[in-house]
């Protein structure tokens, strides 16, 4: 079964985009979200295996988004998505520990290769 995944962006256009491709590459996806307020809010509700969220909205951030999800949960698994390539950008992003960081433009399978490495990485073998 594939992961769960919770999408936000503020291009509503981006997200619809998002959502039809990952769906046909066959993960399910149980949410979407215009902020980072909403990126936290639903996280909390649907507890989705991964989070893929913009950096640039405006109201709240990506940042913002990331910092509510890590204190909800310091083990989500949450996969940046930004044309901001600035250093202060990168290091805030560092220090909030996210999985992954794509930049825009990206390739889809860069997506899909990003979402399994963080699966992969939150799975636990115990003897």
């Amino acid at each position: 079964m594939q992961p769960s995944l919770l999408i936000v962006d503020d291009d509503l256009d981006t997200v619809e985009i998002f959502k039809e491709f990952l769906e046909i590459k066959g993960f399910n996806v149980i949410g979407t979200g215009k902020n980072g307020k909403e990126a936290v809010e639903k996280y909390q509700e649907l507890r989705p295996a991964v989070v893929l969220l913009d950096v640039m909205m405006p109201d709240y951030d990506g940042i913002y988004g990331l910092q509510g999800i890590r204190k909800v949960d310091p083990q989500a698994n949450v996969i940046m998505v930004t044309a901001d390539k600035t250093t202060k950008t990168e290091t805030r992003l560092k220090e909030l520990n996210a999985n992954a960081v794509l930049y825009k433009p990206y390739e889809i399978d860069d997506v899909v290769s990003a979402i399994n490495k963080a699966v992969v990485g939150s799975l636990k073998i115990s003897c």
